[in-house]
């Protein structure tokens, strides 16, 4: 549904041209320190209309506490935050009301809540619905302490030059997809548990919550198909765990070994694109061309790399507190 967490419990809210959208964290610890400049740094990577290649779509997406803060500090109440949505053009939208756009959650969503979903901007499976993702990850990253969570871009449509990847999108008047990873450092030993809640199902289950996300592998990932067990195994070096390769990525047997963890993800291309497409009218039931209006990215995968970290350490919060390892951080 819209909750993910255990002791860490996170609920997520909004649509995308609906008043607001925001968040509910029941269980964040009493006594960690927070405010409006906390969330600054993140909130800008996030933004479109900066950078190229992104919605020229502005909000100003500062947090606006409702519950669970006093005095500055997070008072073990649950903690509401919204954003408001401001910069909407809700008349885009009304135009293909009747056109569900190829590769985006229209058409499901109006088979599956009857006509009675918000339509406008993708509503509730808006990209918009990120930002609530990244106020997750900031208050999970002070949870964190000093455990570091980093992602990046790899590539943008097949090219580590990313002015490349881009204008290749550019040329073709259409959108175009990346690879991001993420590497975190200092997980201690044993956080996860076997099979359903492993690490990396855990991980991964957040993961997909992303808009987007076509793919997901760990360390070596798909390429460990090609290897001989010999060569995948990671030799274990002292007792502290460290091994000599990371082919694992920082996970085994569902449970993290102390080394980093590494996974990449695929990011489709944006599905809203200027390129004519075929799509089934629902009001004359016959298929006919149109393109996508509106303000949207060329590529998405641009301001990924925020909300990936932002949903890891999400991840990773609940699961120090299943291991009762915050309270001694606080």
């Amino acid at each position: 549904m819209n909750s993910f967490g255990r002791i860490f419990r996170v609920h997520i809210f909004g649509e995308s041209h609906g008043e607001s959208v925001g968040l509910c964290i029941d269980g964040c610890p009493a006594g960690l320190p927070l405010s409006v400049d906390d969330f600054l740094v993140d909130i800008e990577r996030r933004k479109g209309g900066i950078q190229k290649g992104t919605t020229p779509r502005q909000e100003s997406d500062l947090p606006i506490f409702k519950s669970g803060l006093f005095n500055g500090k997070t008072t073990g109440a649950p903690l509401m935050i919204i954003f408001e949505n401001n910069n909407t053009r809700s008349a885009d939208y009304e135009k293909i009301k009747a056109v569900p756009r190829p590769g985006h959650a229209d058409f499901v969503a109006h088979k599956k809540f009857g006509g009675h979903e918000d339509h406008r901007g993708g509503g509730h499976f808006s990209g918009r619905l990120t930002v609530v993702l990244v106020a997750v990850g900031v208050i999970s990253k002070k949870l964190l302490n000093n455990i570091s969570v980093k992602a990046s871009i790899l590539e943008i449509g097949g090219e580590t030059d990313i002015e490349k990847g881009l204008q290749k999108a550019i040329d073709a008047k259409d959108s175009i997809g990346g690879i991001i990873e993420c590497r975190t450092s200092g997980l201690p030993i044993g956080l996860g548990e076997p099979f359903f809640d492993s690490a990396e199902s855990l991980i991964s289950h957040a993961v997909f919550s992303i808009p987007a996300i076509r793919a997901i592998e760990f360390g070596t990932g798909f390429a460990a198909a090609k290897m001989f067990g010999s060569e995948h195994n990671d030799a274990i070096l002292d007792a502290s765990g460290k091994t000599r390769t990371n082919h694992a990525g920082g996970v085994v047997g569902g449970l993290t070994n102390g080394n980093e963890l590494v996974f990449r993800i695929a990011v489709k291309p944006t599905s809203s694109t200027p390129k004519e497409q075929q799509t089934l009218n629902t009001d004359t039931n016959k298929v006919e061309s149109f393109s996508v209006k509106g303000r949207h990215d060329l590529c998405i995968a641009l301001r990924v790399p925020v909300v990936l970290e932002a949903v890891t350490a999400m991840v990773l919060a609940d699961l120090l507190m299943l291991e009762q390892k915050v309270n001694r951080i606080l």
